[in-house]
């Protein structure tokens, strides 16, 4: 695996661990939003989005 390839998978795990801890921190400061499946459903749309603009840009097909 090159030097690349692993600078993009750790960007991704930062990124998703940023995206889970946003959504804590919602759930923590809203109680309307919280439900667990309110806020599963809030972490992998963000991810999904995150992981279709990854695969966007990088070009696969």
């Amino acid at each position: 695996m090159s030097v690349l390839a692993l600078l993009v998978v750790l960007l991704l795990v930062l990124v998703v661990l940023l995206i889970v801890g946003a959504v804590v921190y919602a759930v923590h400061r809203c109680p309307s939003l919280n439900g667990p499946v309110t806020a599963g459903v809030a972490t992998v749309v963000a991810l999904a989005a995150v992981l279709a603009v990854v695969i966007s840009a990088s070009g696969v097909q």
